[in-house]
């Protein structure tokens, strides 16, 4: 039997808002800093789209921390599977 992932924990993005707002960026800063567009930040922090692997790089690169640190929030409480499951 395969075992599915579990959905990433929906409060996520709102770890992306905490560090945006510890910066004092708007969403006009950020879009400059990361390339994004200004909407794409808000459907992300407002949870309505979860964003690419491009997307979180660019925003990484942008507070400049790894991006792991940024992903990290959408597996709170999940626990990895278990070797051979």
């Amino acid at each position: 039997m395969i075992s599915l992932p579990p959905e990433p924990d929906p409060t996520a993005p709102q770890s992306l808002a905490r560090l945006r707002a510890s910066r004092g960026w708007s969403y006009d800063a950020l879009a400059a800093r990361s390339g994004l567009s200004r909407r794409t930040l808000i459907e992300i922090e407002q949870g309505r789209t979860i964003g690419t692997l491009a997307t979180w790089h660019a925003l990484a690169h942008a507070f400049s921390v790894p991006l792991g640190e940024l992903l990290d929030p959408l597996c709170t409480g999940l626990e990895p599977p278990l070797p051979g499951t």
